[in-house]
């Protein structure tokens, strides 16, 4: 009786050790398809910088940031990443049971992409010229207002919309004079426009005035109240993964591949060295990666705001981040 006793009694030691070590499960929604500018979490994942932390983590392909909002904010996801702009349009349209725990992007990534040699090197040659956009693309916002801020009319300018996919073809085939993208996808556009024996031309906004947060790491309402400590663990791996990320894109890109087999290494290597710029800056050298300065934020919210043509009393924008998970200095 005692031997069967003590058997049991193993048996349930066994069993609740497991359960104590099981690893919390996270499922992280991706602001777009899997690509180099997204190998960070890949990273993580692969150099184990997750499960050192006790978490297992799911990831999901998205549809832009407004997507990765609503998939967040109802329970689809419980963390993610995506333009904080678009956090700030939910929350002046009626608000999102969301919040920004991390900054990505210190500087905005928006741009114009056109061609050497199409007499584009400044934002006001735009006038009178054809340009691209994507029609979910967060650019198309804040794209009216950087237009009067450098001087220019929206009706100066002919807008296409188009696919994705067709941008690059569009450029190079003189399609259209320009395009509208993020500068993370530079990459992909030299490859297409090395074809046509054209070169690219980037012409960032941020040189032009755009100022503020771009990129950002999401949480949900319900993910900070009900796992705070899981979500600290986490967001101490995710900043490692990208610091190690920043210091070698080549292996962002191949854990990135490891498990999205149908990624091109070499496409998402540059793709990820492309956004580097966007992450490690001044600003996030004098502020710390992955901070919100007040300042900046509030820049962030009068861009949106001049855009929707919203008041600044609509919201504030501190109360849509939480900085309390951070990993202290």
């Amino acid at each position: 009786m005692s031997h069967r006793f003590g058997l049991f009694a193993a048996l349930a030691l066994l069993l609740a050790s497991a359960s104590c070590c099981a690893a919390d499960k996270i499922v992280f929604q991706l602001d777009w398809l899997p690509g180099g500018d997204k190998a960070a979490v890949y990273l993580g994942v692969q150099k184990g910088y997750f499960a050192d932390e006790g978490i297992e983590v799911t990831i999901q392909p998205g549809r832009g940031s407004s997507d990765a909002i609503t998939k967040i904010g109802t329970g689809s996801a419980d963390l993610g990443t995506g333009g904080i702009s678009a956090l700030m349009m939910a929350s002046a349209e009626g608000g999102a049971p969301v919040k920004a725990v991390m900054s990505i992007y210190s500087k905005q990534p928006d741009a114009i992409f056109t061609v050497k040699g199409s007499g584009i090197t400044v934002l006001k040659d735009v006038a009178g010229r054809k340009i691209a956009t994507a029609p979910f693309s967060s650019s198309n916002t804040v794209w009216p207002v950087i237009l009067t801020a450098n001087g220019l009319d929206l009706t100066k300018v002919q807008m296409i919309n188009a696919d994705v996919p067709a941008l690059a073809p569009m450029l190079a085939t003189g399609k259209v004079d320009a395009t509208i993208n993020w500068v993370t996808v530079a990459p992909a556009f030299e490859a297409v426009l090395k074809q046509a024996g054209k070169e690219l031309v980037i012409i960032p906004w941020s040189d032009f005035g755009l100022d503020g947060y771009g990129l950002c790491l999401f949480a949900s309402d319900k993910m900070i109240k009900e796992r705070p400590q899981v979500l600290t663990r986490f967001l101490r791996a995710y900043l490692k993964a990208t610091q190690a990320a920043v210091a070698d894109p080549a292996a962002a890109a191949a854990a990135l591949k490891s498990m999205v087999p149908e990624a091109d290494l070499a496409a998402a290597a540059a793709e990820y060295k492309a956004s580097v710029p966007l992450i490690k800056n001044p600003v996030s050298e004098r502020d710390g990666m992955g901070a919100f300065d007040p300042k900046l934020l509030k820049a962030t919210w009068e861009w949106v705001a001049k855009a929707k043509n919203y008041p600044l009393a609509k919201i504030d924008p501190e109360k849509l981040v939480d900085r309390s998970f951070l990993p202290k200095k």
